[in-house]
């Protein structure tokens, strides 16, 4: 019997693909779909689907039968409420602009899964990741990019330990999407023609301010004003959770031009607005780092840096600046450096490292 390895399957084609390989590759594979929605009805978590609702694991199980491979379901719902949902509620009102799929990458999807996995023999978990991971010259195992340029998903995965990346296993990093469909199509899987998932899974109508509000009403600070850099007051905005930086819909600011959100000031309930201009920067300090293809940063260093996932990526001259705190220099100015979201560091067509944007001079 091969090496055991467990699958998390959120029913969508990428990771029953991944647990069609493995089982092709000569794995004992199980599949795990991983049951995070909070206390909701039956009609609700079916309509709010996405990776992790009722029709997610329904999808799965019939995958698996199909693939004759065991399926259960794993209950990680206070997991995910402290690390995901709570962590991007503090976000928000802190006037930051959160990654939730990191997060629940980190400690739900790999911490809290590999933990459970290993508990029943496994020696691997696996995802349908578009990644791959390597082992590099010194040792150290990286997420290195996927063939697939475009369906790339190596930033929302830079926060993974060592321990981590030496027990998963990413078998469609070696695949475009359209080679996954069609393999889905040739092995008649049942999901072979189902639409990738868009939304932050637990807020699918996109509007994370009413989401805010109804989990933590006491903590919304609610109206407050627009200003400029000066301080000068331009009208009320609706509350600090409805914006982000470089955002210029929905402002409803009478300015005769288009103008940009730059700054979000949680303790004066502020929201800063200014031209384009404004919204390019050239540096940023990150905190919160976690080092990959490096165990620290010892030197100054030249790499590609993104700052956001659907950034191409800018040259920044990277160096520490004191305990758990980079400094980023971009060569040419980048737009919309969000405090909040990560900034992952590339090097060699593999991700070095990363961190969270802090706001300017904010860290520790």
């Amino acid at each position: 019997m091969g090496k055991k390895v467990v699958v998390g399957m959120s029913g969508g084609v990428d990771s029953s693909v991944a647990a069609l390989l493995l089982k092709e590759q000569g794995y004992e594979v199980i599949g795990v779909t991983m049951q995070i929605w909070q206390d909701e009805d039956v009609l609700e978590q079916t309509e709010n689907g996405g990776c992790c609702g009722i029709s997610a694991i329904e999808d799965a199980r019939a995958v698996a039968r199909h693939l004759g491979i065991p399926h259960y379901v794993m209950n990680f719902k206070r997991e995910f409420q402290e690390n995901v949902m709570q962590y991007f509620i503090d976000s928000y009102l802190k006037g930051e602009t959160p990654n939730p799929c990191i997060a629940c990458n980190r400690y739900v999807k790999w911490e809290s899964l590999l933990q459970r996995s290993m508990e029943i023999g496994a020696d691997y978990i696996a995802t349908g990741h578009y990644a791959r991971i390597e082992r590099l010259a010194n040792g150290r195992y990286v997420i290195a990019d996927s063939v697939t340029a475009s369906k790339d998903q190596t930033y929302a995965l830079y926060n993974l330990t060592q321990y981590q990346l030496a027990h998963t296993l990413m078998p469609i990093g070696e695949y475009t999407k359209e080679e996954i469909r069609r393999l889905a199509e040739q092995e008649n899987l049942p999901v072979a023609h189902k639409p990738d998932s868009q939304e932050i899974c637990f807020i699918p109508d996109h509007d994370y301010a009413a989401f805010i509000e109804k989990q933590a009403p006491e903590r919304v600070p609610g109206k407050g004003n627009y200003v400029t850099k000066d301080g000068v007051v331009l009208g009320e905005h609706l509350g600090i959770t409805h914006y982000t930086i470089g955002q210029r819909k929905g402002l409803r600011l009478a300015m005769g031009h288009p103008v940009f959100v730059t700054k979000i000031r949680p303790e004066s309930n502020e929201v800063v607005i200014g031209e384009a201009e404004d919204v390019y920067g050239n540096e940023l300090f990150c905190h919160f780092l976690n080092w990959m293809g490096i165990e620290e940063l010892t030197a100054p260093r030249e790499v590609l840096a993104k700052i956001r996932y659907a950034h191409r990526g800018e040259m920044c001259l990277i160096e520490s600046v004191g305990k758990d705190c980079v400094k980023c220099s971009f060569k040419q100015p980048v737009r919309a450096i969000t405090p909040g979201q990560a900034v992952v560091f590339y090097e060699s067509g593999h991700v070095l490292g990363g961190g969270v944007i802090a706001p300017c001079g904010e860290v520790g």
